[in-house]
C-alpha cells in the first residue's frame, strides 16, 4: 500500500493545509515569494503535518485549530531543507533545482529565515505557552544539529554516538514534536502526548537511518539526486561508519572521496560498501528504533489514528526507496 493511502481519510484536511501553506509563504518581496513557492511546489511527503493530525485525534480534533500546528511544523522542516542545501552545496532536491542553485546562497539563507519566521507567526495562533516552548526548543536543537553537520563534514573518526546525536537533532526531534504538539493542541492528556513524543522520536530515528541507507542502495531516479550524495557532500552516515570499521582498505578509499570524485568512482565505492555488512547492520539499528516506536503505541487507545500511526511507522522503517 502506498503511504498516502494509509491516511487517505485525512485527505480533506491535508488539502486544506496544503492551500494554507501557500498562503503562509505569501510575501511582498517577489524573490522571497517565488523562492518559497518553488520549494513548496517541489512537493514532499508532508509526513509532519500527517503526524500532527493523527496525534490530534487522541484529543478534541478541531482542524481549524490543529492546522496551525501542522503548518508551523512543515514550515520549519521546509526552512531546514533550504539551509541544508546551502550547507551541502546541493543542486538538486527531489529531482528539482534547489533554491541555492536556482538563485544563490544569500537568497536561499534569507528564504529559509523567512520561512522560519512564518512558522513562528503561525504558531502564535495556538494559545498554549507549553506548545510555544516545545517548538522553540526544537528549533534551537535543529540549529545545533545543522552546526554539528558542518563540523562533522569529512570527519571520518566520528563515533556512532556522534551520528545518532546529529540525526536526533536534525530529524527525530521535529517528528517527535509533530506528534506531541498535535496532541497538546487537541487537549490530549499528558500521558498520551508524552507517549506520542517518544513514538515520534523513535520513528524519526528509524526514518533517518533508513534514508541514509537508501542514499547508497537506491537509484538516482528513485532518490531525485545522485546515489551516494551524502558521502560526496562529506556527510558520514551510519552505513559509511560501519563499512569503514569493517574494511580498512575501503576506509582509505572512502576518505579520498570529494566533490571531484567521478560517478564511476562513486559507483565502485558504493559497490564495495554493499559487499560489507554495513547495510545489514544499519538496518538492524533502524529496526531497533522501529520496535521501540511500536511499543510506545501499545498503551494508547485503540483507534483508527493508532492503527494508522502503526502502519506509517512500519512503512517508514521498511521502505525500499
Amino acid at each position: 500500500m502506498k503511504l498516502n493511502m494509509m491516511y487517505s481519510f485525512l485527505k480533506t484536511d491535508i488539502d486544506l493545509i496544503e492551500k494554507e501553506l501557500e498562503v503562509a509563504i505569501e510575501s511582498q518581496s517577489p524573490i522571497l515569494k517565488e523562492a518559497s513557492l518553488h520549494l513548496l511546489q517541489a512537493g514532499g511527503k508532508r509526513i509532519r503535518p500527517v503526524f500532527v493530525l493523527l496525534a490530534a485525534k487522541f484529543g478534541h480534533y478541531d482542524i481549524h485549530l490543529i492546522k496551525h500546528v501542522a503548518i508551523a511544523l512543515e514550515l520549519i522542516h521546509m526552512a531546514s531543507l533550504v539551509h541544508d542545501d546551502v550547507i551541502d552545496d546541493a543542486d538538486l532536491r527531489r529531482g528539482k533545482a534547489t533554491i541555492k542553485s536556482q538563485w544563490d546562497n544569500r537568497v536561499a539563507m534569507y528564504t529559509g529565515d523567512f520561512i522560519f519566521a512564518r512558522s513562528l507567526e503561525t504558531m502564535t495562533k495556538i494559545p498554549d505557552s507549553q506548545a510555544h516552548k516545545i517548538l522553540s526548543d526544537i528549533m534551537v536543537e535543529l540549529c545545533i544539529g545543522e552546526i554539528a553537520q558542518i563540523e562533522d563534514k569529512y570527519r571520518y573518526n566520528q563515533s556512532l554516538r556522534d551520528y545518532l546525536r546529529r540525526i536526533k537533532r536534525k530529524t527525530a526531534l521535529l517528528i517527535a514534536g509533530s506528534c506531541q504538539l498535535g496532541a497538546i493542541a487537541a487537549g490530549a492528556p499528558a500521558e498520551i502526548h508524552k507517549k506520542l513524543y517518544s513514538f515520534g522520536y523513535n520513528v524519526g530515528m528509524s526514518f533517518q537511518i533508513t534514508d541514509d541507507i537508501l542514499d547508497l542502495t537506491s537509484s538516482e531516479e528513485e532518490l531525485g539526486k545522485p546515489a551516494g550524495s551524502d558521502l560526496l557532500q562529506g556527510n558520514i552516515t551510519l552505513p559509511i561508519l560501519y563499512a569503514m570499521n569493517e574494511d580498512p582498505s575501503l576506509s582509505q578509499m572512502i576518505q579520498k572521496v570529494s566533490d571531484q570524485t567521478t560517478p564511476i568512482e562513486m559507483k565502485s565505492i558504493i559497490g564495495k560498501i554493499k559487499e560489507t555488512s554495513a547495510i545489514e547492520q544499519s538496518h538492524k539499528v533502524s529496526k531497533m528504533y522501529l520496535k521501540k516506536a511500536l511499543r510506545d503505541l501499545e498503551s494508547l487507545p485503540n483507534t483508527r489514528a493508532k492503527k494508522t500511526l502503526r502502519d506509517i511507522a512500519n512503512f517508514i522503517g521498511n521502505r525500499k526507496y
